[in-house]
């Protein structure tokens, strides 16, 4: 839609709305895609990134739990666990990874996490070095396969290059908890 398309849905003005567009397309949600004829000049078209189009999509949950549930019928448990190991270990393709101490390298992992969903913070307990989040990004999956936290034990350790032991907490509420520790 165009700056004055979005404006008379809204009931608004085109100088209230392109403050807003501009905050959408600086966040990444929205970009320009093409122009059409104006009055004046031509008109920009805005329209949802293919990321935002991700975030609103509501299919995915569903579909790849079910699809999970379906793999850990068809295949050996430890088959099915090293399927999700694996794909843990793949989903880095070429991010860089963090140097400096365990803590620091937690940290870049906890940074990932987040922007996986997970509301995570580092925190040292009892001299261990932990991964903890407030949620957990893959809980409609966990729930029914908590060998989806596999996944996301071997993404964090692939990152770090750390040794990485989950110790989630799946009770009602799914919260992640990854312990991390330098590989011996």
């Amino acid at each position: 839609m165009t700056v004055d398309e979005v404006a008379a849905r809204l009931g608004l003005t085109g100088n209230a709305i392109r403050p807003q567009l501009a905050a959408l397309e600086r966040d990444g949600l929205i970009q320009r895609s093409g122009t059409r004829r104006g009055t004046s000049k031509p008109a920009q078209i805005y329209a949802l990134s293919p990321e935002a189009e991700l975030m609103f999509s509501r299919a995915y949950p569903p579909i790849l739990t079910e699809l999970l549930h379906v793999l850990s019928t068809k295949v050996a448990p430890a088959d099915f666990d090293a399927l999700m190991r694996e794909v843990g270990s793949r989903l880095l393709a070429d991010r860089p990874r963090p140097i400096g101490t365990p803590p620091q390298r937690a940290k870049a992992a906890s940074m990932l996490l987040n922007e996986l969903g997970g509301l995570a913070r580092v925190e040292e307990q009892d001299g261990r070095l932990l991964i903890r989040s407030d949620g957990c990004p893959l809980a409609a999956a966990t729930l029914r396969h908590p060998e989806a936290c596999n996944a996301v034990e071997s993404l964090l350790a692939e990152f770090t290059g750390l040794l990485v032991r989950k110790c989630c907490d799946r009770r009602e509420r799914p919260r992640c908890c990854f312990e991390v520790s330098e590989a011996v």
